[in-house]
């Protein structure tokens, strides 16, 4: 097939034009501007446009389809182009749906852990050398790319994201997929640019979990009250599957795992964590890996890219960066890391940056989320609220929304990391949550201070 990419420099989006090339197909794109790591690794595979910007004369009649990135515009030159010759334009996850309609397709969804659990799993199926499709939101140890497509493979494993399709497909992405088997881990209001009501929110999950195949599997999250009503209350033909947090001790800063064969030392830790591999475990165990055989690999399994990721560890001091930034997630990982560490201080800073964050509105849903935290911060910058067209918001605003006195914010980059690098870190553990880098903050620098 002859494909064009519509913003293909995005980080879903290079990863399948990158997955079609090795399948043999062949593909063009366009992009106005493509950031590292897309540029280097769509440059390997020489996918990288020539120069950047949209060009119309890209588009033509001898284009089997176009693949349009959500950073497009509905009102983009060569999306016109496209819509004008009458050629056939996907979004990218109805394209993934074409090219796993013969296959298992297996959807993980939920607000929070959806790529955790994916990671989970196809760490596992990796481990046993059992190959599989699949499209994750995370570089994973072990995988060249993020999206893997063959013909022969029996299943895929899709992440599930409940974000819009593409600017002129309005549809949450996950409810292309159609699944055999899926899974929800967890619903916590997010994306309220999209989803204005929480009730609106959550009647996106309703309609992913009507969309299952008839007779398919559903594996649910029974502690999440709003994951239980939802799927329980399906009237949707499958077959249901709720699972707990299972059972785990703590010992000298180490989960262990309660299994029949004995504890089981994990590398993650946190409850939320521990749900997650219970999730997963179920998923395995429908695609024919044994109870055993899953133990005996995840116990091996260091997390995804950007999820409690350890990026620096002495005998006193300890750094991890996550990618948290909603409220649910940023109380869950703050927490962990608070349990696992329980005798050392909590230094917890977290950057609002999305959409949803930054909104005045939507502020007090953070309500207690730093409280597992000795020392609080928050960085947001002004710009970025201004940018995103805003309603501008006071530091006093944040500390109301918290409910935290002794809440530490910033505004400016230089202040942040000034504060940061002038702490004394001895016997503490500091957690970075950010799902964008405070202005400019060097994480190899942060690094060097332990």
């Amino acid at each position: 097939m002859n494909i064009h990419f519509i913003a293909i420099g995005g980080s879903a989006m290079h990863n399948l034009a990158i997955a079609l090339h090795k399948k043999g197909y062949q593909i063009t794109g366009s992009d106005d501007t493509i950031f590292e790591p897309s540029k280097s690794k769509l440059a390997k595979h020489q996918l990288l446009p020539l120069t950047f910007g949209w060009y119309p004369e890209k588009v033509h009649t001898q284009l089997d389809a176009i693949i349009l990135g959500m950073h497009a515009k509905a009102d983009n030159p060569e999306l016109l182009k496209a819509q004008e010759l009458g050629l056939k334009i996907y979004s990218y996850p109805e394209f993934l749906y074409e090219q796993s309609k013969h296959k298992t397709r297996v959807v993980i969804g939920g607000s929070h852990g959806k790529t955790t659990i994916t990671s989970m799993i196809l760490h596992v199926l990796n481990y046993h050398e059992t190959p599989v499709d699949y499209m994750v939101g995370a570089q994973l140890e072990g995988f060249d790319t993020m999206v893997h497509l063959t013909e022969e493979n029996e299943f895929i494993v899709l992440e599930g994201d409940e974000y819009l399709s593409s600017p002129i497909d309005l549809r949450p992405k996950f409810h292309l997929y159609q699944p055999n088997i899926a899974l929800l881990s967890g619903i916590a209001w997010d994306h309220i640019n999209v989803f204005p009501t929480f009730k609106n929110y959550v009647d996106q999950f309703a309609i992913f979990t009507d969309s299952l195949t008839p007779g398919g599997i559903m594996v649910y999250n029974q502690e999440d009250e709003e994951v239980k009503k939802v799927v329980e209350n399906s009237e949707n033909t499958i077959k249901k599957y709720p699972y707990t947090t299972p059972i785990y001790t703590i010992e000298n800063g180490t989960t262990l795992l309660d299994t029949p064969e004995g504890n089981l030392p994990l590398e993650i830790f946190g409850k939320h964590n521990l749900q997650n591999l219970a999730g997963a475990k179920w998923i395995c165990q429908h695609m024919g890996i044994g109870e055993e055989e899953f133990y005996e690999a995840i116990e091996s399994f260091k997390g995804a890219s950007k999820r409690l990721e350890k990026i620096a560890e002495n005998n006193q001091s300890v750094i991890f960066k996550d990618f948290a930034h909603s409220p649910s997630k940023v109380a869950a990982t703050t927490t962990a890391v608070k349990n696992q560490y329980a005798n050392r201080n909590l230094l917890a800073c977290l950057e609002l940056h999305t959409y949803s964050s930054l909104n005045a509105k939507f502020l007090n849903e953070y309500v207690g989320a730093l409280d597992s935290a000795d020392t609080a911060v928050v960085f947001y910058s002004p710009k970025a609220v201004a940018i995103k067209q805003l309603e501008e918001v006071s530091k006093e605003q944040i500390k109301q929304a918290f409910k935290r006195k002794n809440l530490i914010i910033y505004t400016k980059p230089e202040a942040f990391k000034t504060f940061l690098f002038s702490q004394n870190l001895e016997n503490t553990a500091t957690l970075l949550m950010s799902s964008g880098n405070y202005g400019g903050l060097d994480f190899k620098e942060v690094a060097n201070l332990v």
